[in-house]
């Protein structure tokens, strides 16, 4: 069974990158046509710039006299190297070049910061591109390569004149892909909350874009320990292979596991795009304590240590990568530090059936030591995973005995998380405070004992809810993307599909449309009032710069409307079984699709006002799946009134329908 899901992954590596179809959808992707890109708009000016307009068209411009500037809006997030052409110039002249992702920090004097936080925003500060200038063809050094970044802006820091003229950007991410907009998947519905109705396909794209600026070259890292102020520095090795998925485009610049469990699930419906997320596991897992089983808690340069839940995330994110992948001859390679790895963190397990949590790093909550819920939620979720993936290596023992020690652990969790009084899970053995985190892990990985709790959950996380979103009690004046996602799919999963359109609306509606942010890509976080100031008590030091808006782990809705919205969900490897299980959202219509190694899958669903509900899928032959015919219209006595391409069909209460590969037309009315 092994050695021929790896056949079909290599016989159909082609198939793998095939692209989506065309159509409308084409009109929100947000990647650019050229890997050489160039500014759309001049933002401002500032002193005496001659003909400033003409460098929004490739043009030339004359900056004349010392504290001259222009700041050029590329219009979309972009990364990479800057080059110009010199001309009319003096021994003497001299420019600068700043960068930033949000309007809010366009300065001359610096840079938002890249390296490293400070309360006066200035660590990175600006490039100086001293006298004598080049005559003719200039590009900015390798190792300063900005990974994230809307904004230049070019300053002249001499009285001589400078004249400058093509000023574009070369592409640095997504290194081995050619057409950055061919993807392999697509989302398209129509939004009747926004008045132009674009803003769920926007965010699809926003979400895939976001990841795709994430993916970057093997020798662009951070540089650690951080260059001197003023400065920056990305010419660090990544890991073991690239190219490598990491975290952000502007920073960290490193492999996050964590970051991982959303932005590879975004990545695997939109570009399919596996290698960089292949390089990434085999990174940390080259990492792993060989003495121990521990893993690291990020990658290289950075290759901090210490994090039982990151070490988790690994685990899991292993088995999203099979299971999208079917790569079994990688599996195999890893499998020994796999298990090696699963057993360090089942070595924490106390005589009361929970891991006893001391590695304490995380993605920035407080607490979350001992004996906690959401380490012990990652814990389970991992034990299921391994199960799974030691079936797939054909370890029967090894199987059945993860599986029955999460059998035993989701029994205890109830036992000792639950709280009555809250109908919510407490953060741990000696606490009332219920964070976001766990329950919605809890919800998402299947750790509730019945649905009438899993509703209760989802209720009560909506306690944590402002107009923006949901403040973190485990991270307070905090909303969390990351964690957001996670209650996102919480939602989907428990049937409150309305209460998860109102979440994606309000927090990441606001992200997408605050002129505080770069509007193409999603931020890394905010505060509860909506500033940039994320996580400025908890490691960044009061500096709103330094704060990311190209982050993957906030890409949450863009697997979660392919998997919930449109319905659409691999249940084994490549997809060999399938699910297709619409929520209607309060949409009329959805469509979409990815592909992996067997092919295209892809479907569309339409509902009437009139109670007709259509649905029309294409899934590769030899594959299987069932169809799951919502729950509203089934309640409209459609039940006895099923027809698959124009057959009627029994379905059962659970609203299931079995089908092959193919094409079909379900109709219920």
């Amino acid at each position: 069974m092994a050695s021929r899901a790896w056949i079909l992954l290599v016989s159909a590596l082609a198939v793998a990158q095939a692209s989506a179809p065309a159509g409308p959808w084409d009109a929100f992707n947000y990647a650019p046509k050229s890997r050489t890109v160039g500014p759309v708009a001049v933002k401002e000016v500032y002193g005496e710039v001659r003909s400033a307009r003409n460098l929004a068209s490739k043009g030339s411009a004359t900056l004349v006299g010392s504290g001259s500037w222009v700041a050029l809006d590329f219009g979309i997030e972009v990364g990479g190297l800057i080059s110009l052409n010199f001309g009319n110039t003096t021994d003497a002249s001299s420019i600068a070049l700043s960068f930033t992702e949000s309007p809010m920090f366009i300065s001359p004097l610096t840079s938002d910061d890249s390296t490293y936080p400070t309360p006066n925003m200035s660590y990175d500060g600006v490039l100086n591109v001293p006298a004598p200038l080049p005559h003719g063809f200039w590009t900015q050094p390798a190792k300063f390569l900005r990974g994230g970044f809307r904004y230049l802006t070019i300053v002249s820091t001499s009285d001589d004149p400078v004249t400058i003229s093509n000023v574009t950007c070369a592409i640095s991410f997504a290194p081995h892909i050619a057409n950055l907009r061919d993807y392999s998947g697509y989302f398209y519905a129509h939004d009747p909350v926004y008045e132009d109705g674009d803003f769920l396909t926007k965010l699809w794209y926003a979400g895939a874009y976001t990841v795709q600026t994430n993916v970057v070259p093997l020798e662009t890292g951070r540089q650690i320990p951080t260059v001197k102020s003023p400065g920056w520095a990305n010419n660090a090795t990544l890991g073991v292979a690239g190219p490598i998925i990491v975290d952000g485009a502007k920073r960290d610049r490193a492999v996050w596991p964590g970051d991982m469990g959303i932005a590879v699930p975004t990545q695997f419906v939109s570009t399919n795009d596996l290698l960089p997320t292949r390089n990434a596991l085999s990174t940390m897992f080259a990492a792993i304590n060989p003495r121990t089983g521990a893993l690291p808690e990020s990658g290289p340069p950075l290759s901090q240590l210490g994090s039982d839940t990151y070490h988790a995330w690994t685990l899991i994110g292993t088995h999203n990568y099979y299971l999208y992948s079917g790569d079994i001859e990688w599996l195999q390679t890893v499998w020994a530090n796999y298990t090696k790895a699963v057993g360090f963190l089942e070595g924490k397990v106390g005589p009361d059936g929970l891991m006893n949590v001391t590695g304490l790093r995380d993605w920035a909550r407080l607490g979350g030591g001992g004996i906690n819920a959401e380490g012990n939620a990652l814990l389970y979720q991992v034990l299921v995973t391994a199960s799974d993936l030691a079936a797939h290596v054909e370890d029967a023992t090894l199987s059945e005995a993860w599986s029955t020690n999460a059998t035993a652990l989701k029994r205890r969790f109830n036992d000792v998380f639950w709280l009555p009084s809250e109908g919510m899970y407490r953060d741990n053995d000696t606490t009332i405070l219920c964070p976001q985190d766990a329950n919605s892990m809890a919800v998402l990985y299947n750790l509730t004992m019945t649905t009438a709790q899993a509703q209760s959950v989802s209720q009560g996380l909506t306690k944590n809810w402002n107009d923006l979103g949901p403040v973190a009690p485990e991270l307070p004046d905090t909303i969390s993307p990351f964690i957001s996602g996670l209650e996102l799919q919480a939602h989907f999963a428990s049937g409150n599909d309305e209460r998860a359109m109102d979440l994606l609306r309000r927090e990441w509606g606001y992200m997408l449309y605050t002129n505080l942010s770069v509007q193409s890509t999603l931020l890394e976080g905010f505060t509860a009032n909506g500033s940039l100031s994320y996580r400025s008590y908890r490691g960044y030091n009061y500096d709103p710069a330094y704060t990311s808006h190209a982050h993957g782990w906030s890409s949450g809705p863009t697997s979660a409307l392919t998997y919930y919205v449109l319905g659409l969900t691999v249940t084994s490897p490549q997809g060999a079984t399938w699910r297709l299980a619409p929520h209607l959202s309060g949409l009329s219509a959805a469509e979409g699709g990815f592909t992996t190694p067997l092919g295209w899958f892809g479907a569309k669903w339409s509902a009437s006002k009139k109670g007709k509900f259509t649905l029309e899928i294409d899934v590769p032959h030899g594959t299987s799946g069932a169809v799951v015919v919502p729950t509203q219209v089934l309640r409209r006595g459609a039940r006895g009134a099923v027809t698959v391409d124009g057959s009627p069909v029994h379905v059962g209460a659970d609203g299931k329908v079995a089908l092959a590969g193919g094409r079909h037309v379900v109709v219920a009315s």
